[in-house]
């Protein structure tokens, strides 16, 4: 326990907050946009520092501290549920923390997370956690130690099977007995709120950026008499943040990578992992399989025993048991229940329901379609804005005219239907069960249950003409 607080102040606080450091312009990515709002594996920076804070402690204990274009990042996450507090001048990590002190004073702790290290996991926020609270540290901090440290500050110990901290050393100002340390500060930290907000107040900025940092708490807590501690990451990468556009790139290659392992260790077939894009939050059962250069995107569900073949991109749809889907599918916020068949080359945007069996073909497209089970269209169709019954045939070259020119309207088509192909519906219509439709008809009214509608202009054939004409054309060219 701090030396700063006695057990009757102790009583009655919540134990930890969770803090993430968001605020910062990141220059050096080059971009017009947050840093913490570039994306990794389908997903903001701070985004997936969020969902790993979550599984920690409730969204209402965490802190996103914001600054550089601060409501552009609070309005991407608000829907987390998260606080936020915010730093108007961006000051530095140590100016942050006091700019959120009133925010976690009622906190027995506080851990000190960064929006731009996004691998961070769960596990290993609870490992600091436990750690930190074993430990009865002032501080704790979060270490790795990567195949090449340079560019880190570096962690000393008091002794090497020690957790106690001698001092952390930036990498400019190492000995060259020190540069052999490979033991890193990830900038990840847990703290006692009362010896932290009882110091912080002295920090300074005598560095080169004029910045207050929150390095720079081990060295005052020492002084102190507080422990400060340290705890390895048992993944070097999990502390990684990206400062340019290439280092975001290789973070999202791992983190797929990561995700296309998690997937197979499932039971889930990958063919050719490296091809695919499957972002973080995508869930797929055992027994599916995923060709080459295959896009899974968004909060995607896809069943068991399913095909997804090679260049279909599917985003944030739920795909039942037993589907195919077949070559350069696009598939878009929709659900497919269980045995239907896609493809190859159809579009299935926003909001289609495709039920049991239902077969939607080549070159065919629906929109807010909903397709009943058993139903087929299998050529060169587009479907918008309609309810289509179990059993239905949807012949080739089959159009809804569901836009007006102003307002969008439904058609309905009944269980059983025939709809014979190169056939016009122009909504508002509706076509009764069992009904038949000729080939190249536009239908304009609506068709009784188990009729025939044929609308399409009578053929006039005049024997002769081909020959006739010929004739004309040749006269004419001898005139010429």
């Amino acid at each position: 326990m701090s030396k700063t607080e006695t057990n009757t102040e102790m009583q009655g606080r919540a134990e930890l907050a969770v803090v993430i450091m968001a605020a910062g312009k990141g220059t050096r990515l080059k971009s017009k946009r947050p840093k913490v709002l570039h994306e990794i594996g389908g997903k903001p920076l701070l985004g997936h520092v969020i969902a790993a804070a979550s599984q920690v402690v409730a969204p209402a204990d965490i802190h996103v501290i914001i600054g550089h274009e601060a409501e552009r990042v609070r309005s991407t996450v608000a829907s987390s549920g998260v606080k936020f507090v915010e730093q108007i001048e961006q000051r530095g990590t140590g100016h942050a923390i006091q700019c959120a002190a009133s925010a976690v004073q009622g906190y027995k702790n506080i851990l000190v997370l960064s929006g731009d290290v996004p691998l961070i996991r769960a596990e290993t926020i609870r490992q600091v956690r436990q750690f930190h609270q074993a430990q009865q540290a002032a501080m704790t901090i979060l270490s790795a130690v990567p195949e090449d440290a340079t560019g880190y500050g570096r962690i000393l110990r008091r002794a090497p099977e020690s957790p106690e901290v001698e001092a952390i050393v930036e990498q400019k100002s190492l000995t060259p007995e020190q540069a052999t340390v490979r033991e890193i500060n990830s900038g990840i930290y847990a703290f006692q709120t009362a010896p932290l907000l009882a110091h912080i107040s002295n920090l300074t900025a005598e560095n080169a950026h004029k910045e207050l940092y929150l390095t720079d708490m081990a060295r005052l807590l020492r002084a102190a008499g507080e422990r400060v501690v340290v705890t390895e990451a048992p993944v070097a990468a999990e502390i990684l943040g990206a400062n340019t556009i290439a280092e975001l790139v290789a973070l999202d290659a791992t983190l797929r990578a990561n995700t296309a392992s998690r997937l197979m260790a499932a039971g889930v077939t990958i063919f050719r992992p490296e091809t695919c894009v499957i972002d973080a939050e995508v869930e797929i059962a055992q027994d599916t399989v995923i060709e080459p250069f295959v896009q899974l995107l968004g909060k995607t569900r896809i069943g068991t025993e399913c095909r997804i073949r090679s260049y279909s991109v599917i985003e944030s749809c739920t795909l039942g048991d037993g589907i195919l889907v077949r070559q350069g599918c696009i598939l878009s916020e929709s659900t497919v229940a269980d045995g239907a068949k896609i493809g190859p080359f159809a579009h299935v945007r926003p909001g289609s329901e495709l039920g049991e069996d239902v077969h939607v073909g080549n070159f065919v497209e629906t929109k807010k379609a909903r397709l009943g089970k058993g139903a087929k269209a299998n050529h060169l169709t587009y479907l918008g804005d309609a309810e289509i019954g179990e059993g239905t045939n949807i012949g080739a070259g089959t159009i809804t005219c569901n836009y007006d020119g102003v307002h969008k309207h439904i058609t309905k088509i009944g269980r059983n239907v025939f709809v014979g192909s190169d056939t016009t519906l122009v909504a508002p219509i509706e076509v009764g069960d069992g009904a038949y439709i000729g080939a190249a008809s536009c239908i304009t009214k609506e068709v009784p249950a188990d009729a025939l509608a044929v609308g399409r202009a009578r053929q006039v054939t005049k024997e002769g003409w081909a020959i006739a004409r010929r004739g004309q054309q040749k006269k004419g060219e001898q005139a010429t």
